[in-house]
């Protein structure tokens, strides 16, 4: 089993920035993806990014150029670093892990995120 903690959620306005955490922790894989998902009201669970161990990275095209993420190896720590914030970013942020390059084994408990225009 793994266990993922997230933080970092909040309200900001548009335009702003938000950096989300999330610590790994349990019988880890050696090959492993961690990233970060989330659920708009009334949509589906939606990829936003994921960084495999082998450090490839892949973002929604709705994300790229504003969000970046990030990973700590020596801690299994993900970072998801989001600027230039729009209301349609609006959701429920869950971390993510696996052992695929869509890291989708194991979930958190998903942190919110509130853009206010």
């Amino acid at each position: 089993q793994v266990q993922l903690v997230e933080s970092g959620g909040g309200l900001v306005q548009a335009g702003g920035s938000l950096r989300l955490s999330c610590a790994a922790s349990g019988s880890l894989f050696r090959f492993n993806a961690m990233g970060w998902y989330r659920q708009a009201p009334g949509k589906q669970r939606e990829l936003v990014a994921t960084m495999t161990s082998g450090r490839s990275t892949n973002y929604a095209d709705s994300v790229k150029g504003r969000f970046t993420i990030s990973r700590d190896y020596a801690k299994n720590m993900v970072y998801l670093q989001m600027n230039s914030l729009r209301p349609e970013d609006t959701g429920v942020y869950y971390c993510a892990y696996g052992s695929s390059s869509y890291a989708d084994d194991y979930w958190g408990q998903g942190t919110q995120v509130t853009i206010s225009s």
